[in-house]
């Protein structure tokens, strides 16, 4: 059986990159990019969610899942450095259209609404099983400001924006059916899961500053989607167990459901922090500046190394953590 990143380097393989005019970029990274004009790229990007895979219809509101449909592909966009302009939506239904569908798609407009993105097509079909939704968004960025996995360097800083493992551990608490409101703070871990917030306004900011040589959203884990970033670039990273962002209320979660939370911080998935690399004597300009411009921390948590793999060291051990997130045909 192939694994999800064999199966795609397989595609890639079939795929012809040869309208040179035209594409910048296909396969390989969260984004392809195109040629718009001068100055400009377009970015496309799409993602397909599946009931019983990505969302369980038991506990995930129609609202809520239209807003997370929309907010994993205008992850995509953030990642990449751009502004996202336009969105189409496909849907297969297992039967006819549900009395909930209208609560769904005003929460996939509202979030659109609020990046300044247009819905402006799609499709919609009549499956047999399960509901299949399906989301493209076209974004733009300017040419000379967009991140992509390829340019970590040797010696630079390994930073996220943001506490790791919170939409894993909110999915657990779902599965469980624990009342979130018994864990400190659980409502965030419940809302990391349900309605993941889409870093646009972040990641226009680090690719403006010109100081991120490669940058990525987290949808399958750090530990695999650092080794992404790693194996485009031609690097290895080492990540420093003790300065990963963890908040407070995964600990409880963790105790809650007797579950590892590094776990959840390296394989758990769905973050989408954006994760990126930056050269070590421009860190406190970068961080400084994302504090003025967004009122964010950053978080550096390793290095770029020579070599290749993803390791997690403590300072007395290392461990191979490569490619260890989640993969949706072995999963």
């Amino acid at each position: 059986m192939l694994s999800e990143r064999e199966c795609i380097e397989l595609i890639r393989r079939y795929a012809r990159d040869t309208d040179s005019n035209c594409l910048v970029k296909g396969i390989g990274d969260d984004c392809a990019v195109l040629n718009k004009d001068e100055n400009t790229c377009l970015l496309l990007t799409a993602d397909t969610l599946v009931e019983g895979v990505h969302f369980d219809l038991h506990w995930h509101p129609p609202d809520l899942l239209g807003r997370k449909s929309a907010a994993v592909n205008l992850s995509d966009i953030a990642a990449m450095g751009g502004r996202p302009r336009f969105c189409l939506l496909s849907i297969g239904f297992p039967g006819s259209v549900p009395a909930w569908f209208e609560k769904f798609v005003a929460g996939f407009t509202g979030i659109l609404q609020e990046h300044d993105t247009l819905l402006v097509g799609g499709d919609t079909v009549k499956g047999r099983h399960d509901l299949v939704i399906s989301v493209t968004v076209i974004g733009e960025a300017a040419r000379g400001r967009i991140c992509y996995r390829t340019g970590a360097q040797p010696g630079d800083l390994v930073f996220v924006s943001g506490p790791l493992g919170k939409a894993a551990a909110g999915l657990a608490l779902c599965r469980a059916g624990i009342d979130v409101d018994t864990i400190e703070r659980g409502r965030e871990l419940l809302a990391a899961h349900l309605d993941p917030e889409p870093l646009v306004k972040l990641g226009r900011t680090l690719a403006a500053s010109g100081l991120v040589h490669a940058m990525m959203d987290i949808s399958d884990g750090l530990a695999t989607d650092m080794a992404h970033i790693c194996a485009a670039s031609g690097v290895g990273a080492e990540i420093h167990r003790d300065q990963l962002p963890v908040s407070t209320q995964l600990h409880a979660a963790a105790v809650r459901l007797r579950h590892s939370v590094l776990d959840w911080v390296l394989k758990g998935g769905e973050d989408y922090q954006l994760l990126f690399t930056v050269p070590p004597d421009r860190q406190k300009e970068l961080t400084g500046l994302v504090l003025q411009q967004t009122g964010r921390a950053i978080f550096c948590i390793g290095r770029i190394t020579a070599g290749s793999g993803v390791f997690l060291t403590d300072g007395l051990s290392r461990q191979d953590i490569s490619y260890q997130g989640y993969d949706h045909f072995v999963s």
